[in-house]
């Protein structure tokens, strides 16, 4: 039953963002305890697209592929994406993880965690009030 009317897109949306705020947060952890690991490089998650992509699709019907002549959009990104993280510095040990960097982006990504569930548990509050009230 995942296509309820309470899953409706900025539902789905915020499942998507904080799925890639976990997995972000997950990776600002590995790069943390990798930070003296000779050439190991840090990595990030991408992941804004893919909520971008989810919310401009809101409302509109999917494409089917029905005949194998048929294109298939190549910009599309389906998934959270796993990257190096770019314009880090390596040092000598070819290592670049920045534990500046690391822990700025663990903060940001708390704060986005935290406001994405607020808003979540509003809007479930606001429909669990419209529920009872009937």
């Amino acid at each position: 039953m995942t296509d309820s009317f309470l899953l409706d897109d900025s539902l789905k949306a915020s499942s998507i963002a904080l799925d890639g705020l976990s997995l972000r947060q997950q990776m600002i952890s590995r790069n943390i305890s990798n930070a003296d690991t000779p050439g190991y490089r840090a990595q990030t998650v991408q992941f804004e697209d893919f909520v971008k992509q989810a919310l401009n699709k809101a409302g509109q019907l999917p494409l089917q592929v029905t005949n194998a002549s048929h294109l298939i959009a190549k910009n599309e990104s389906n998934s959270i994406q796993l990257i190096n993280r770019p314009g880090s510095t390596l040092r000598a040990d070819q290592n670049d993880v920045d534990i500046n960097v690391e822990m700025t982006d663990m903060t940001d990504t708390a704060i986005k965690f935290q406001t994405i569930t607020t808003e979540v548990s509003k809007k479930l509050l606001l429909l669990k009030t419209i529920a009872s009230a009937r």
